[in-house]
């Protein structure tokens, strides 16, 4: 089984992901982490890059692909990445999809407890529309269209590990 966790900055993709992998036993992968490496290879904060790759879609492409030869070859994984919900949908790669979503405020309020930066605000906004403009443009996706996914969760409904409680009794209901 494959599990991809999308959902939009500060959703709660990572922790929840971590709690989900630990009730089901499965290995949690990070698309973030391959993204903010790009950024680090080139000497790139996480923003400046952004506004890089909105220029040079190789970028996008290869972060991708790599999720999308990842999510093909492994099975009992959890991936969790913006797009790894619409990269299994777009390549026809069977796995449960789902978003995670929460209020704009209670995403940057938690953003803010992991980063320290000034203006967080500001930067939350425009690293969620300059990757959305890169999605749209680069991928025909918009991040607001939900309809691929198998859950759509509000994680303020209450804290990570009751998020992937959730997602486990929805996937594997008598376990």
């Amino acid at each position: 089984m494959r599990i991809t966790v999308s959902g939009h900055i500060g959703s709660g993709k990572s922790t929840v992901s971590n709690f989900l992998g630990q009730l089901t036993g499965f290995k949690v992968y990070s698309g973030g982490f391959f993204f903010r490496k790009l950024a680090e290879d080139r000497g790139m904060t996480i923003e400046e890059f952004n506004k890089f790759a909105e220029n040079d879609d190789t970028m996008d492409f290869i972060l991708n692909r790599e999720i999308e030869v990842f999510l093909r070859d492994n099975d009992n994984i959890i991936v969790e990445s913006r797009l790894s919900g619409w990269i299994a949908h777009s390549s026809g790669i069977d796995a449960f999809k789902v978003f995670l979503d929460a209020p704009l405020d209670e995403r940057i309020r938690r953003v803010g407890i992991r980063e320290t930066s000034p203006d967080i605000r500001n930067r939350v906004i425009s690293r969620e529309e300059s990757e959305d403009l890169r999605f749209r443009n680069y991928f025909n996706f918009d991040m607001d269209d939900k309809s691929i996914y198998d859950a759509v969760i509000d994680t303020t409904e209450g804290g990570a590990d009751y998020v992937a409680k959730k997602i486990y009794s929805i996937i594997f209901p008598h376990g």
